[in-house]
């Protein structure tokens, strides 16, 4: 049997839908706080997707796959659970989706959900929770992380909630992109206020020039094996004493 196509009503409810998360998304929170991104990608995605009790999000860090902004501890138990098994629908979101991105169980209590993932099914059932969606949040091939969407009631997703949850996937990952972006553009533009701040410590201190004060900072960098923006940090916060300064004089 062929799933119903989306009508131009319920296309443009999802439009609307898609176009308010990103609204929220953005107004609510500052998109440079990413734990607030996340969060907020949950919640809307939990009112917004057919069929959904409950979500979070899978995010692969220093090789690890951990649980981000879970809507309970159930979900966190779950989420956490097929990264210690290496298996279930969130894992194959992260390292093998469909086109769209997305990965349906339908039905975790049988084949072939049940023979899919063999060792996570029975533990979600155990849980509550019979069906799972989950959707790459992957754009630009950096940051591996998926969305995933619980339901309590199985064969409860239809294709308008796999659409759903694909384009709502599509909009969250760009709004996660952002806030990577914007978070790590936050610690560059630190960085080279904090070495621009040290730079002028030294200059002062010691009357050198700006070349001559940022080699400086990486010999001492180079020799203490600290990271230069560290040994800046360190300069900005205490300062430094020229011998002149020291002997009292």
């Amino acid at each position: 049997m062929q799933p119903e196509a989306i009508q131009p009503d319920q296309a443009d409810a999802l439009v609307l839908a898609l176009r308010r998360a990103a609204r929220d998304l953005v107004s609510r929170r500052s998109i440079s706080d990413l734990e607030q991104v996340l969060t907020q990608i949950v919640a809307t995605a939990v009112d917004t997707v057919p069929g959904v009790d409950a979500g979070g999000i899978s995010m692969t860090e220093n090789g690890h796959v951990t649980s981000r902004s879970p809507t309970n501890d159930d979900i966190r138990k779950l989420d956490d659970i097929q990264a210690q098994l290496h298996e279930g629908p969130c894992i194959s979101a992260i390292e093998s989706p469909s086109d769209d991105g997305v990965v349906m169980a339908q039905d975790l209590t049988r084949p072939p959900d049940a023979d899919r993932w063999p060792h996570f099914a029975p533990q979600a059932v155990a849980h509550g929770y019979q069906a799972l969606l989950s959707t790459q949040l992957s754009p630009d091939g950096g940051t591996r992380a998926a969305l995933n969407l619980y339901s309590r009631t199985a064969n409860t997703f239809d294709e308008s909630a796999r659409i759903t949850a694909g384009l709502f996937g599509l909009q969250a990952a760009l709004l996660l992109y952002g806030a990577n972006h914007a978070r790590h553009l936050g610690q560059a533009l630190e960085s080279r206020d904090l070495i621009g701040q040290a730079k002028g410590i030294l200059m002062e201190r010691f009357h050198v020039t700006g070349e001559q004060a940022f080699r400086m900072l990486a010999s001492s960098s180079q020799n203490t094996n600290i990271k230069l923006v560290e040994v800046a940090r360190w300069l900005a916060q205490t300062g430094v004493h020229s011998p002149h300064d020291r002997s009292g004089s």
